[in-house]
């Protein structure tokens, strides 16, 4: 892998992992991109991206680097968040997350992934982790009937797009909702992939006419969006982890794919003026840990906030867990701060890892 690659790659993870905490704190970085509208497809689509052939060929190797990558330091999570939301629950008077049991520890994290709260946004690694395996499984099956493109990307998108009116007429219960959301999550892994194989420096997509298609495709979707009024429920944004679209058939598929576009353009903008950046390099490289970390983040800030002005800790308990105070004067601070002190306490944990479990 070149350099300029894997820096393109580290700018786009820290991009998606910058919308996904913005979107936490309820902004947009992308103006008419709403939040959750799209990152989540994008982290999927960049996982596509970096899929290479040689893996179709060794599934086993393949499964055991998800595995130690993904669901190893997931486990070392759940345990940190065991403990700590034991303690907060003895400070607050509250428990934020399901009972404690050996189902809500081991089975839960691959059903929804909110058996802790401040960990809930790692439900998506778990998600990662099996459909990137039925990814491949997919894949191989698909390459082995036709070994056609075009026939392997109509195959996905039908998966993609059936996914939001299947989670229509069948009754959601847990495993139907890990289907629904495996089906809408292949297709922008395969995407990913054919992006980089069959578009990326083969087609131009950034010219001027095709901003102008998304700019006004995106208008239009825009006629459907909700999201500034939350009594009419969800119009671009959808929540992916239970499957909630609302009244919406193909919208989410569309946003997320001008969404993917427009991140793939500020990428391109951005790049020459952030190449060199140690910030955005960290960022990148640690998503997984901005990702487990940022609620606990932003967690503590609150409770500073609460300690600054008198208010008992206690009153946390009175609100969700995405809670913050004072949002209108400081939404862009809790940002900032969390971005920083999540990026470099990922930083942190690596070396601790490099240093002393170099194996791990």
């Amino acid at each position: 892998m070149d350099k300029e690659f894997s820096n393109k790659v580290n700018i786009l993870k820290a991009l998606a992992i910058l919308l996904v905490v913005s979107g936490h704190l309820e902004f947009s970085l992308f103006g008419m991109f709403s939040p959750y509208s799209f990152q989540l497809a994008l982290f999927f689509f960049i996982s596509g991206y970096l899929f290479k052939d040689k893996y179709l060929d060794d599934v086993v190797t393949f499964t055991k680097r998800r595995i130690k990558s993904l669901l190893v330091p997931y486990f070392l999570y759940n345990t940190f968040y065991l403990g700590v939301t034991v303690f907060i629950a003895h400070l607050t008077g509250k428990f934020w997350g399901q009972p404690i049991s050996l189902k809500n520890f081991f089975i839960t994290p691959f059903l929804n992934g909110h058996q802790f709260d401040l960990s809930c946004p790692l439900w998506f690694v778990t998600q990662l982790f099996m459909t990137m395996i039925v990814f491949l499984f997919l894949f191989r099956v698909l390459k082995r009937t036709c070994d056609n493109k075009f026939f392997h990307l109509a195959v996905f998108a039908i998966l993609g797009f059936f996914a939001i009116p299947l989670s229509k007429i069948i009754t959601l219960d847990p495993i139907t909702l890990v289907i629904v959301r495996t089906m809408f999550s292949l297709f922008f892994v395969y995407l990913g992939y054919y992006y980089r194989n069959f578009i990326e420096n083969k087609v131009d997509i950034f010219t001027l006419k095709w901003a102008g298609a998304i700019i006004t495709l995106q208008s239009i979707l825009w006629l459907f969006n909700r999201d500034f009024d939350p009594e009419h429920g969800i119009g671009l944004s959808y929540v992916l982890v239970w499957a909630r679209f609302d009244q919406q058939l193909i919208v989410p598929v569309i946003t997320a794919l001008t969404g993917i576009w427009a991140s793939l353009l500020v990428l391109k903008l951005i790049y020459p003026y952030v190449k060199d950046s140690k910030f955005f390099y960290h960022m990148g490289d640690t998503t997984y840990h901005i990702m487990a970390n940022h609620l606990l983040v932003m967690y503590i800030i609150t409770a500073i906030f609460l300690y600054i002005n008198g208010i008992p800790i206690q009153e946390r308990a009175n609100h969700d867990i995405y809670w913050i105070y004072n949002p209108i004067q400081t939404t862009y601070l809790y940002f900032v701060l969390t971005m920083v002190i999540s990026t470099y306490s990922g930083v942190w944990l690596k070396q601790i890892k490099k240093k002393f479990f170099p194996n791990l």
